[in-house]
């Protein structure tokens, strides 16, 4: 299981597919800086307008429960993302009947994440060559 937490730090369990552990017992590495920003943008690019909690959610659900986005790190991250003009949001009635804001992409959000997304290819590409490398 991996925690995205607001110190934007990862937490791994290697046995996340197998059983969930406790999160203190978890080993704790640092993310990426924009990894974050390029998983919100890609979960709004693909499901289009979403709550918060749906998007945490949803990542849960695509990673098959290794990635745990806490609301310390999400509202945030949201808030963020608004401030730089990459997504936008408006007050809406979710699922259950309750007011959520629902976040949605802009034009130039469509743009970022094309540009998050070259730059996560190069980054693990270069990773992986050298964890291939034996370095």
């Amino acid at each position: 299981m991996v925690w995205l937490d607001a110190g934007f730090h990862l937490t791994i369990n290697r046995k996340a597919r197998y059983a969930p552990c406790r999160r203190s017992n978890e080993a704790k590495a640092d993310v990426l800086q924009g990894t974050l920003d390029l998983l919100v943008l890609k979960t709004l690019d693909t499901m289009g307008a979403m709550h918060g909690y749906g998007i945490a959610q949803r990542i849960q659900q695509i990673s098959e429960d290794v990635l745990q986005l806490n609301q310390g790190t999400l509202y945030p991250a949201l808030l963020r993302l608004e401030q730089q003009g990459w997504i936008q949001s408006k007050w809406g009635v979710s699922e259950n009947n309750r007011r959520a804001r629902y976040h949605s992409m802009t034009r130039s959000g469509r743009k970022q994440l094309v540009e998050e997304r070259e730059n996560w290819d190069r980054v693990s590409g270069a990773i992986a060559r050298l964890l291939e490398a034996g370095a």
